[in-house]
């Protein structure tokens, strides 16, 4: 359809030769832009605050240069004492660094991570939480052991990193793998250990196994970690027989305690028992010693009399007979007759003085025990 030029302006009604549909001038009132001129302004504007000496290519070449430069300068980078430094080319491991000041391929060419390698990390299983207040995970904790009984442990694995290398391009989720390894490595041991030992005895023992175990696990991924302490917090029977277990406890540790009570005894009286007898043995050879010797030397002084009468009969047998006659007459009482004194009946009297001496004597003891 062919819109009139003359006139009106077009099917909008606009005045105006030539106005357009939107009623404004025609072409010749608003010619087009020069693009050339644009950019011809806009370079100048640009070179006016330049300095003198910095018009045309060389000063764009200096400008370039300065970038450049800067660029490179951001390569500079530290890694503070306990850190590693891993250096990365467009994203692929190339070396590490020890602590100091290094230079590397800036970025987006290189780039450096440095995880510290000194710091000690925790992992927790069968439970969450910190201190007091704490949350137990029953899925994680409850195991195994090698009797076929359940036990709920709660255990803190503390690791480092090894090697920063490995452990950051080896595996995805570092700290879910040392837990998981870790329970799997727990579960492992326990499930070898019996109850009563797991309890009790050989909680160190299944912590240091834990240790080796679970390290021999992540050096097979290459997970560049360092186990350095597996420890059980919480070793107990669930909590629904808890109870029921602790009597059972109770009663063991009764026994013991009377057991040991008895060993006390049978350690006191038995070594007494083996002295005294060992005494009565003693005495009883000393008892014969002496005898002997007794025996002995009246042989020997037998002999020697009869060797000293075999020389001298009369005068041995009147010696002897003397000897024989004091033995006796000195513990009989002693009267003494005197045939020619006067008297009808020729009796001398004769003063007791050792009759005397022992009345005197039982008279002092006499009040002595009052």
């Amino acid at each position: 359809m062919a819109w009139n030029q003359k006139g009106g302006g077009g099917p909008w009604g606009g005045g105006g030769n030539g106005g357009g549909p939107w009623g404004g001038g025609g072409p010749s009132s608003n010619p087009p832009p020069d693009v050339e001129e644009m950019l011809r302004r806009t370079q100048e504007r640009f070179k006016s605050f330049l300095p003198g000496g910095f018009g045309g290519g060389r000063g764009i070449a200096l400008i370039l240069a300065g970038v450049v430069a800067i660029w490179l300068a951001t390569g500079f980078y530290r890694v503070q004492p306990g850190e590693q430094g891993v250096e990365l080319m467009f994203g692929e491991f190339v070396k590490m660094t020890a602590p100091g000041l290094n230079y590397w391929f800036p970025a987006p060419i290189g780039e450096v991570i440095t995880p510290n390698v000194e710091q000690t990390n925790t992992v927790t299983i069968g439970f969450r939480g910190t201190g007091d207040v704490t949350r137990d995970v029953p899925r994680e904790s409850l195991m195994l052991t090698g009797d076929q009984n359940i036990i709920d442990v709660d255990v803190v694995i503390q690791w480092r990193i090894k090697d920063a290398a490995d452990f950051l391009f080896n595996i995805r989720d570092p700290e879910n793998t040392i837990k998981l390894a870790g329970e799997s490595a727990m579960r492992e041991v326990v499930g070898q250990t019996p109850l009563e030992e797991a309890l009790t005895i050989k909680r160190q023992e299944v912590d240091e196994r834990t240790r080796v175990l679970l390290q021999e696990i992540l050096d097979g991924y290459g997970a560049g970690v360092h186990i350095a302490d597996v420890r059980q917090l919480k070793v107990d029977p669930p909590s629904e027989v808890i109870d029921a277990f602790n009597d059972v406890q109770r009663a063991r540790q009764d026994k013991e305690r009377s057991v040991n009570e008895a060993l006390a005894y049978r350690n006191d009286i038995v070594p007494r028992a083996k002295g005294e007898g060992e005494r009565v043995i003693q005495g009883a050879l000393a008892y014969r010693d002496r005898l002997l010797r007794e025996a002995e030397g009246e042989a020997q002084r037998f002999n020697q009399v009869y060797a000293a009468y075999a020389e001298g009969r009369e005068v041995t047998t009147r010696r002897l007979y003397l000897e024989k006659m004091q033995e006796i007459l000195s513990e009989t009482e002693t009267i003494i007759i005197d045939n020619g004194a006067a008297g009808a009946q020729g009796v001398v009297p004769y003063l007791p003085l050792h009759e005397l001496q022992r009345r005197t004597a039982e008279v002092r003891t006499g009040q002595e025990t009052r």
